[in-house]
């Protein structure tokens, strides 16, 4: 039987509609920052994980997310995010939400209760044993994620979960389970808030150490990121003139003209 849901506890705090704002900001805030310490616990729970997943894209495998609502939300800012950050291709992580692209935006009603959907979403890119796939569930007990990660290991895939919740449901379909209990919401039951917070750090986590362990970063540089906008374009500049006796301009020039800054330095040294 699963444990009480700490996600569904009641607020530490009462009557929230009589506080100042003061005293809401400063409320809100002293619940947040009970955040980074949980996430800090679960360290030793992230770093398999991240080992697994390197491995599998080493090999040509994928990453994916899936949840619902928030969790699927910030699943899919994730993936998104990768191919810009890092410069792989946009099919290499994947973020999955029930009810589809549709519910990022608006609340798709009782999508998350759909225990067969997730494989469905699967199937759909291929899944395989070379890839890896997160199941992000604040409660732990989203049957849109639970069905997803159930069959994923069915087929000898690969599972992890993000979850809130000591004895979350989803710890027995995950090969890698990672939880971070923050504690109850400060609007009782309002995941968005220290578990949507919680659930973005590890995956900042999770992502961005896989992509420095695959090389996409050199130093502490984004030596791929996709030259996506003037201030991008500009930051690449200043980052090839650190590598080369290049000015502002040459820079530039050879960065636009190689595509990146990785291949723009390695042209200088040719």
């Amino acid at each position: 039987m699963e444990n009480t849901k700490t996600t569904e506890n009641a607020s530490l705090y009462n009557h929230l509609e009589q506080m100042s704002t003061k005293e809401l900001l400063t409320n809100i805030n002293r619940e947040d920052q009970k955040v980074a310490l949980a996430v800090e616990k679960s360290i030793p729970q992230i770093m398999p994980l991240v080992d697994e997943i390197t491995d599998k894209m080493m090999g040509g495998g994928r990453l994916f997310y899936i949840g619902a609502g928030t969790s699927g939300r910030l699943g899919i800012v994730d993936a998104s995010e990768c191919p810009p950050t890092f410069g792989i291709d946009f099919d290499r992580v994947v973020g999955i939400i029930a009810g589809g692209d549709s519910a990022i935006r608006k609340a798709v009603e009782f999508a998350e209760d759909d225990t067969a959907q997730a494989w469905i979403d699967l199937q759909a890119f291929n899944i395989n044993q070379n890839d890896v796939v997160i199941g992000i569930a604040a409660s732990g007990s989203t049957p849109y994620v639970y069905g997803g990660l159930q069959k994923c290991r069915e087929n000898g895939i690969a599972t992890g979960c993000i979850s809130c919740n000591a004895g979350a449901r989803i710890i027995e379909q995950s090969d890698y389970p990672i939880v971070a209990v923050v504690g109850p919401e400060f609007v009782t039951g309002s995941t968005r808030m220290k578990s949507g917070t919680a659930q973005k750090l590890i995956l900042n986590m999770i992502s961005t150490s896989v992509m420095i362990k695959l090389g996409r970063v050199v130093g502490n540089k984004m030596v791929d990121m996709q030259l996506s906008n003037d201030k991008l374009i500009d930051r690449g500049t200043r980052m090839v003139m650190a590598d080369t006796p290049w000015n502002y301009e040459e820079a530039k020039q050879a960065l636009l003209q190689y595509g990146s800054v990785r291949k723009a330095v390695e042209a200088s040294k040719k």
